[in-house]
């Protein structure tokens, strides 16, 4: 009964993640078109793929209702990083629903976050199939809502092995909200306030919504392996001090985290002109992924 039950998961497997279509080849690397299941729906994604890929990612989504970050994707693949990019739940070619509005308690309630977080590790256990080498390091990749994501994803996902993370949070969701409600989009912000101030509403301010709130620092108590975190100064979504301050007591503890501060970016760490915290985040993960292959080699 063993053999007929896992013969037929294989197999059922296999239909889920089929059709797979070259889109397109370069020097540089091949995409492929790639369909996986998740919590009852399909996702569809590319997977992009250089000849000798030193580490694996998969990118996880912000709060808007976005497709694939194909052209973010392909950044990664140019430098030998082996990518997977989904359209996120509801949008694109994916089945389900996408919760919106971008900011509102359905967006960021638990619920949803760990549905998410459920997708996110679907795609990589389907693209770990997919890697010729089965020891490249794998990771996840995600920006702002992300924050919240990944640990949830990388707690409950061995097969996760590092994280990069651009402009996430590491306070609470509703935190977040009070915050954000207090910049109210005024790109002039921290022109007129102090991290006081910041710090001040972001813990005390009354709530306008009313839901049980996500804690990342939660999920980051069980992990060990290596995260990096990007903030922009001048963010307006998130506390950046008050995420540094939190990433710091998990440093002191000994947890494999990291992160750097640009002072002229705010939200936009990644999709900037600036390429700092992109180059900065490949060099990152080369050095963290060589320390994950010598530890293989030597057990």
């Amino acid at each position: 009964m063993k053999i007929n039950f896992f013969s037929n998961l294989y197999l059922w497997l296999l239909l889920i993640t089929l059709p797979i279509t070259v889109l397109s080849q370069s020097t540089d690397f091949e995409i492929q078109d790639v369909k996986f299941e998740s919590q009852g729906i399909i996702l569809a994604g590319s997977i992009l793929k250089p000849k000798n890929p030193f580490a694996a990612v998969v990118i996880v989504h912000g709060s808007d209702p976005v497709k694939r970050e194909i052209e973010f994707a392909k950044r990664l693949a140019k430098e030998g990083i082996a990518v997977l990019t989904y359209d996120k739940r509801g949008v694109g070619e994916s089945g389900g629903v996408y919760v919106g509005p971008s900011v509102g308690t359905n967006n960021i309630d638990t619920t949803n976050l760990n549905l998410l977080s459920h997708d996110a590790n679907a795609a990589l256990n389907t693209f770990w199939t997919y890697l010729k080498d089965k020891k490249t390091p794998i990771g996840l990749v995600g920006f702002s809502q992300a924050g919240w994501i990944i640990p949830i994803a990388a707690s409950k996902n061995p097969q996760i092995e590092f994280m990069v993370l651009f402009s996430c949070p590491t306070i609470t969701t509703l935190e977040q909200l009070r915050f954000q409600f207090y910049t109210n989009g005024n790109n002039n912000f921290w022109e007129n306030h102090t991290d006081a101030d910041a710090r001040e509403h972001t813990k005390n301010d009354p709530d306008k919504y009313q839901f049980v709130a996500t804690d990342p620092k939660i999920s980051l108590n069980t992990l060990s392996i290596p995260g990096l975190w990007l903030f922009g100064e001048k963010d307006i979504q998130i506390p950046v001090k008050l995420c540094i301050e939190q990433l710091n007591t998990f440093i002191v503890q000994g947890k494999p985290f990291e992160y750097t501060l640009f002072s002229t970016l705010g939200h936009n760490t990644t999709f900037d002109g600036d390429t700092a915290p992109f180059d900065i985040s490949i060099q990152w993960i080369k050095q963290k992924t060589l320390n994950i292959k010598k530890s293989k080699k030597s057990k």
